[in-house]
């Protein structure tokens, strides 16, 4: 085998390698790509469409949130406006039990306005203070009166 000879087989070689590195990182690249991408949600026979959703909901927000914005600044007797200050939020129950119903969160230095507290001061009726009509029980003592 000659030294030419030599040379072409390690070119060739080199050559073979770069090509399919490449053509593995293109792949690995495609890929990546095509699985990044969320799909489109699927719409189902029994689902109303989204506009239909969207078009009856949006009529009472806005008339809740006109109502609730002339009301802003006014809290009814005995309710208080406080922020949250346990360091993992607060679960939302529908009724002051910790076997109750779990209706949603409250995350930490969210506000919210206290309704009503039981008698022993361990359960606390909020609503969220974000526009929205989440009313529930929390724990007590996890909450800061602000003044």
């Amino acid at each position: 085998m000659s030294l030419y000879g030599f040379f072409k087989f390690l070119v060739g070689f080199i050559l073979a390698v770069l090509l399919l590195v490449g053509a593995s990182a293109a792949a690995v690249l495609y890929f990546a790509a095509k699985l990044t991408k969320t799909p489109e949600k699927p719409i189902f026979q029994n689902e109303k469409p989204v506009v239909e959703k969207a078009g009856k909901s949006s009529q009472p927000t806005v008339a809740a949130s006109n109502r609730k914005s002339a009301n802003a600044n006014e809290l009814d007797a005995g309710t208080y406006r406080a922020v949250v200050v346990e360091p993992i939020g607060l679960i939302l129950r529908d009724t002051p039990s910790r076997n109750a119903i779990r209706i949603g969160g409250i995350s930490y230095q969210e506000k919210v306005i206290v309704l009503e507290e039981t008698s022993d001061k361990r359960w606390q009726k909020v609503r969220v203070d974000d526009r929205s009509d989440r009313i529930g029980w929390v724990s007590g003592g996890n909450t800061e009166r602000l003044n």
